[in-house]
Parts: structure tokens; C-alpha cells; sequence
């Protein structure tokens, strides 16, 4: 199976030389990697990568970056965080019909992640599973078990970024 995803980083910036960068990460061994420049002292790396499953596929790819990068930190896996449009495109719908999907389904439609004025956020494995549940829209499979990856993966990033707290009745509270 080929899996598509992102890794976005934060590095010094003046490790962030792009010929250099390709280097090292061939050299660790993704070379399957493209790799995008954004505001500096950012990285995107565009994976193109077979595997049976996967959570080996980004696993292998998040090592492999951490040997060759490592003074990198993590920003984001993708695909996760998707406003409408990415998830009409990825089940093959219109913007508007996964508009009115959200409009006419209030209390079963996934919660965003975030809410704003402009436009709202969602983890792409909530509504891709609220979908199936639906039993209308035919789904790849790969592109749910990629969404749960990536959703996992910046889950567990953001929970060692805060102090412990009671876990478990944190989220009694909040489910």
C-alpha cells in the first residue's frame, strides 16, 4: 500500500539549508522525502511511502527524520487538522454538500477542534468514521488508517507538551 502524508518541523533556522537538509535524510534513509521550505526555520516533507500498514510508514518516517534532523521538532502530521473543503476532497463530495452534512446532523457531526469566525477545524479521522458510520460514502480504507496515524501521532505530541494531570478524570470531564 503507498501512503501520502506530512511531517511539518521547527528547526534552528540556520540548519534549515535545503540541499543540505536532502542530504541528511537520504543519507538516514528518506529519500522518499520531498522537501518544502515555509517561514523560516520551518520544514514540510512530503512522503510518498509503501508499507502493508500505516503506522509503520509514519513511524519509520518519524525516526528516520529524528536521526537525520535532530535538532527538529514536530509540528504536525497530516492529514489531521482539515477544514471542510479537505474532507469533501478526500471523500469526493462538494464543499457545500459536507456543509450541509454538518448543518443538518448538529449533534452527530463530529465537533471541531476549532471554531472560529473564518472557518472551523476537525481531526479528518472524526468525520471520516462519522461518514462511514453513515454507510453512503465509500471511504479507502488506507485513508482512515492514515487519518488515525496521524490524529495518534499529534495527539500524543500535544499531551508532552502539558504538565500531568488526573488523566483519567480529565476525561470524564471533557467527554
Amino acid at each position: 500500500m503507498e501512503y501520502v502524508f506530512t511531517l511539518k518541523y521547527q528547526m534552528p533556522p540556520q540548519d534549515c539549508e535545503e540541499v543540505h537538509l536532502m542530504q541528511r535524510l537520504a543519507a538516514a534513509g528518506c529519500g522518499d522525502a520531498q522537501v518544502a521550505m515555509g517561514l523560516r526555520g520551518r520544514v514540510m516533507l512530503n512522503f510518498r511511502r509503501r508499507a502493508e500498514r500505516a503506522e509503520p510508514a509514519l513511524l519509520g518516517a518519524l525516526r528516520e527524520v529524528r536521526e537525520a534532523l535532530p535538532g527538529a521538532r514536530l509540528i504536525e502530521a497530516a492529514p489531521d487538522m482539515v477544514g471542510l473543503t479537505d474532507v469533501a476532497m478526500v471523500v469526493g463530495v462538494s464543499r457545500q454538500n459536507m456543509r450541509k452534512l454538518m448543518l443538518t446532523h448538529p449533534m452527530s457531526f463530529p465537533s471541531p477542534i476549532h471554531e472560529g469566525n473564518a472557518s472551523s477545524v476537525w481531526h479528518l479521522w472524526d468525520v471520516l468514521r462519522w461518514m462511514q458510520g453513515r454507510g453512503s460514502y465509500r471511504i479507502d480504507n488506507a485513508v482512515v488508517e492514515l487519518a488515525t496515524v496521524t490524529k495518534s501521532i499529534n495527539l500524543a505530541r500535544e499531551r508532552g507538551h502539558l504538565p500531568e494531570l488526573a488523566h483519567e478524570e480529565l476525561v470524564k470531564l471533557v467527554a
